[in-house]
């Protein structure tokens, strides 16, 4: 069964694709949640403008992206933590990474666009990476000292 999708759906497509899926999956969730609908011959040109808003949309994004880029690229952000002997009580994590960059540039960041191989565990600089949107990264330096 050929259906549009009206929003993107993880491992099948974005919002204006016409994609194949068996009846039963239709019928049963992508229908009755509002996802997509039956895909008829009329539904063709409301899947093209489905895609242009949706390609107009992702050049906004990407431009804001590359903007917020641009700004925190080469920032260091500070961030005191407990320690003793230059080891952490414990460990500095996306959130916090997230909540400080925020706090200290005024860019809203999602914890989850942070990226670490593992969590911080030691007093000094480390490179981190913000991916902002899809090919659009931001390096930050992250600086963690010893609270008072």
């Amino acid at each position: 069964m050929q259906v549009l999708l009206r929003e993107d759906v993880k491992g099948l497509g974005r919002r204006g694709d016409i994609v194949t899926v068996a009846k039963g999956y239709a019928r049963n969730h992508l229908i009755p949640s509002g996802s997509g609908i039956a895909a008829t011959d009329g539904t063709a040109r409301q899947a093209e403008s489905m895609k242009r808003s949706r390609d107009l949309r992702e050049a906004q994004d990407r431009e804001t992206a590359q903007a917020q880029a641009a700004l925190l690229t080469g920032k260091t952000i500070s961030i005191s933590a407990r320690a003793h002997e230059g080891k952490l009580f414990g460990s500095v994590a996306q959130l916090e990474i997230a909540e400080a960059i925020t706090a200290q540039t005024g860019v809203e960041v999602d914890r989850h666009h942070v990226v670490l191989a593992e969590h911080l565990r030691d007093i000094g600089k480390h490179e981190v990476s913000v991916t902002l949107f899809t090919e659009v990264t931001a390096v930050v330096t992250v600086e963690i000292t010893e609270e008072a």
